[in-house]
């Protein structure tokens, strides 16, 4: 969603819980590690995920964001799940507060990766299933790991 759209919502609404489209990605690399991506903003780590703009669809918002939070370019794959709710609330930083519905994709990279623009990430890293951060997001295991069974 274009920061402008966001903006004037929040201009009219304040810090009040708003509810937001958006989409995630699972980039994982030849060793099944899954790429996190680190907020500047104090949020901790999350996948490379956003709002979808008006006028975009599902897919052309996360080939964006992905490529703007992260410098790769991805082609998606698959719908993993759709995930909303009470849980998928949060309360940013600076007291906003967001409940997003979100369309979560299975992702392979494409071509050579730039370098990213966002200004929200701070670093990039592959991360092992045992050695996973708390995310901002609760995503189940199952979809960011689709190898590791329950049991390992």
């Amino acid at each position: 969603m274009s920061l402008d759209y966001v903006r004037s919502l929040r201009s009219k609404v304040g810090s009040q819980l708003i509810f937001l489209p958006s989409v995630a990605a699972v980039i994982s690399d030849s060793e099944g590690r899954l790429l996190l991506q680190q907020k500047a903003s104090g949020e901790g780590w999350s996948l490379p995920a956003g709002a979808i703009e008006l006028g975009e669809t599902p897919e052309q918002a996360i080939a964006r964001e992905v490529l703007e939070e992260t410098g790769l370019q991805v082609v998606t794959t698959e719908v993993l799940a759709v995930f909303g709710g009470s849980e998928f609330r949060y309360i940013y930083p600076n007291g906003d507060q967001v409940e997003y519905l979100v369309v979560l994709f299975k992702c392979v990279t494409t071509g050579d990766p730039g370098g990213f623009t966002d200004t929200e990430t701070v670093r990039l890293k592959y991360t092992a299933f045992n050695e996973m951060p708390k995310l901002a997001l609760p995503y189940p295991a199952e979809f960011l790991f689709p190898d590791i069974t329950p049991a390992d």
